[in-house]
């Protein structure tokens, strides 16, 4: 999962951005929204916003931290009355975290208010944005997600709907949207369907979400998966949906299953937590190795240690443990305390590996400096041998749809060769699951390299989509700081 509960370093690790949830037509919205947000916190942790609107005027509750940070305070809740509410939980990077980029973002357009919260990256905004600014429009975030606010503004089109799947036809790259107007809730993926977004139903009241497990926290029931391409219109009428995108075939993410998302949601059909295990059993059939014990890496790395351990008919051991009761911000004022504080959030439990050799199971290998530092870990609790088995295919490009990874060029398996990753992070052996191991796991029997069915980018270079600012500009940082907004 992401960072407040894994070992990663900052920096090596991945990031989803956002979560996105939203509901209409119940008593007290928002505080529905607030719950809907805590599951969905893994997606982000750096800030959280609410807008609701009660059938007279909008409310609107933006703050930088994580959900139970703010939005458990009766104070704040009061404040959001109405019976339609839509939020959003966001992780950023240095140096873009202040509040005007939290969202949902709000503008009074001719129309009226509209919300628009979004999870993904829009790979032409940077190129949209500069002829909106000579045309006169002012921005007043660093936020890809402000371009549709713009895009609907202007649009010549009549109705809200309309102006927004107009504003939606000139965007690149991936988004879920989800927006709030005086009747409407509207939501959105883009036509390779990258990002997830779903939707539910909890007694009558619509809700959108970026993930089923923020339905479950509920007691909402899942309905269907939006489509690829689809935008659906949430009135007091009901749903209404438009296909506006000649869609071609599905690119859905496939860093989702391994990592994004959480264990216990359904995406596109699929158990997270059950696909997990299967690429594990994938990884022990492709990888063998003779030891005595599994080790998931904490706590991301487990199900596909679990599944790991069962193909290879090796006992399963908790060998790293953490602790749960290390907050995020923990002061480190000194080299020697911060060397200690490793340990303080996880540490290597000896008695158990001691003369063993032990399976290391993570999910990828970022930068490879966590590789790094578990792997002495295990070292120095006495295992007689540490080898490394990563569930996923070596990443070798950056993704420019919404997480945030770091330049292509400081990817560890970018710059080397699987043995030469070993050497530099000093295990006895390290294997990756293939790409066709990986598609196996998730039910499919190969990639088709014609027509992928997954969004691999990561793994491949293979981008589904026109990267217009990154062609524009040749500037990885700077694409990847606008994908860092939304």
């Amino acid at each position: 999962m992401a960072e407040i509960d894994d070992i990663r370093d900052e920096g090596d690790a991945f990031h989803d951005e956002c979560g996105v949830f939203g509901i209409f037509g119940k008593p007290d919205a928002a505080a529905v929204v607030a719950l809907g947000l805590h599951a969905l916190q893994h997606r982000g942790q750096e800030a959280a916003g609410i807008v609701s609107y009660d059938g007279h005027q909008f409310f609107t509750e933006r703050h930088v931290g994580l959900i139970g940070d703010t939005f458990t305070k009766s104070s704040v809740m009061e404040r959001l009355r109405g019976d339609r509410a839509i939020g959003h939980t966001r992780y950023s990077t240095t140096g873009d975290d202040g509040i005007r980029n939290v969202q949902p973002l709000f503008a009074e357009l001719a129309g009226g208010g509209f919300a628009i919260a979004h999870n993904g990256n829009i790979t032409n905004a940077l190129t949209l944005q500069r002829t909106l600014q000579k045309r006169g429009a002012i921005f007043s975030s660093t936020s890809d997600t402000e371009t549709i606010l713009h895009l609907v503004a202007t649009s010549e089109k009549q109705r809200l709907a309309d102006k927004f799947i107009d504003g939606l036809k000139q965007l690149e790259g991936a988004y879920s949207f989800v927006g709030l107007s005086q009747k409407k809730m509207i939501g959105a993926r883009d036509p390779l369907g990258i990002r997830p977004l779903v939707l539910g139903d909890l007694d009558g009241a619509f809700i959108l979400a970026s993930e089923t497990c923020a339905l479950d926290i509920i007691g909402a029931r899942f309905v269907r998966d939006i489509r690829p391409g689809e935008v659906v219109v949430i009135t007091a009428k009901g749903v209404e949906s438009h296909f506006p995108f000649e869609c071609p075939s599905p690119r859905f993410c496939i860093f989702e299953y391994v990592y994004f998302a959480r264990p216990d949601s359904v995406l596109e059909g699929r158990n997270v937590y059950a696909a997990r295990k299967r690429i594990g059993e994938e990884l022990a059939l492709e990888a063998p190795v003779e030891a005595d014990l599994v080790i998931p890496v904490p706590d991301s790395g487990v199900p596909a240690a679990i599944g790991f351990s069962q193909g290879a008919k090796l006992p399963f051991e908790l060998g790293i443990i953490r602790n749960h009761y290390v907050g995020r911000t923990f002061i480190q004022p000194t080299d020697s305390i911060r060397h200690m504080g490793v340990k303080l959030k996880h540490n290597a439990n000896k008695a158990l590996i001691e003369g063993k050799r032990i399976v290391l199971v993570d999910d990828s290998i970022v930068r490879g400096t966590t590789s790094q530092k578990i792997v002495q870990m295990m070292r120095e609790a006495g295992a007689a041998e540490v080898h490394m088995r990563i569930a996923s295919p070596p990443t070798i490009s950056s993704c420019f749809y919404g997480v945030d990874t770091p330049e292509t060029s400081k990817l560890l398996a970018h710059r080397m060769s699987v043995a030469e990753m070993a050497d530099y992070i000093r295990v006895d052996s390290l294997a990756f699951l293939s790409m066709d191991g990986l598609y196996r796991a998730v039910g499919e029997s190969a990639r088709d390299d014609a027509r992928p069915q997954f969004c691999d980018a990561c793994f491949t270079g293979d981008y589904p989509t026109e990267l217009t600012d990154l062609d524009a500009t040749d500037n990885v940082r700077t694409l990847s700081l606008l994908a860092n907004n939304g």
